[in-house]
């Protein structure tokens, strides 16, 4: 691990706001418990020693002190790229992930008898954030393929969270949602009943998960630090039940700073003469 110190002296804040479900939080705690401890052993001054749970992750994402977090990729990749830091990918371990890969499943209610993405036209859909990937971006390179150039859902509106939009499904408020495939292994442990009353009728195309980042602040040795001290998490023995709570299996350190799938995705579906979910 790396042995030269930090001289910058920051205040730093960290936070994992992403998957943080309540049943997640002392499994977060407890990484990041670790991660702390190693960072401040290996020089790396000013770390907190509790993960930030009070903002959200775009404010987490602009700040100028963020030492460790994650966020998703599509608004990184369309505001944020001068900010912050890839650290590394996540590679989790739910089905549908596949190395640093995820995908996102198309949920609808298990009594609806759509069997095709085709008759979803003139449904109802439900977002957790107009910029999400998962929610959005990869939802909506499914619906370009069947678009055709035209609008295609009766509404479109903003839950809010992956939960929210279930949660939305699930009542019939409304009656189709994106929701990554992490997100989803996770709510079949948080909400089962609302679960329950859902189904997948498909899954999107893959993208990189959401990347570890750190603010552009940091020297490059708090870089190099904070990716050793993950490598030597990954590796100990004592914390796998907390990496298993997390679906966590591992992380690629040589992530896609360009974001090329991302945008690979919004410019087929811009291609596909569908820019916006509608």
């Amino acid at each position: 691990m790396t042995t030269a110190r930090d001289t910058r002296g920051f205040k730093w804040v960290a936070g994992l706001p992403m998957y943080d479900f309540p049943h997640l939080r002392a499994a977060h705690d407890a990484l990041w418990t670790a991660v702390a401890d190693r960072l401040a052993a290996c020089g790396v001054t000013g770390v907190p020693r509790c993960l930030t749970r009070d903002r959200g992750h775009l404010d987490l994402l602009r700040d100028p002190l963020l030492l460790f977090g994650q966020t998703c990729e599509y608004p990184l990749a369309a505001s944020y790229t001068d900010v912050v830091t890839l650290v590394g990918t996540p590679c989790y371990t739910a089905s549908g992930c596949d190395g640093a890969l995820y995908c996102s499943v198309v949920l609808v209610r298990a009594d609806d008898t759509v069997e095709e993405l085709t008759g979803l036209r003139n449904r109802r859909c439900v977002v957790n954030e107009w910029d999400s990937n998962s929610g959005m971006n990869l939802l909506r390179a499914v619906i370009a393929a069947v678009s055709d150039g035209a609008p295609f859902f009766k509404s479109v509106v903003r839950s809010g969270s992956h939960l929210g939009s279930v949660e939305q499904v699930a009542r019939g408020d409304a009656d189709v949602a994106a929701v990554d495939c992490v997100s989803f292994a996770h709510l079949q442990r948080v909400c089962p009943a609302d679960i329950a009353k859902l189904r997948v009728l498909c899954r999107t195309p893959a993208s990189p998960s959401l990347p570890f980042i750190t603010a552009r602040a940091g020297s490059d040795f708090t870089i190099r630090t904070i990716r050793s001290v993950l490598a030597d998490v990954l590796a100990d023995a004592s914390l796998a039940t907390v990496r298993e709570e997390l679906l966590l299996g591992g992380i690629d350190f040589e992530p896609d700073a360009d974001f090329t799938a991302v945008r690979y995705l919004e410019r087929q579906a811009v291609g596909s003469r569908y820019p916006t979910l509608c």
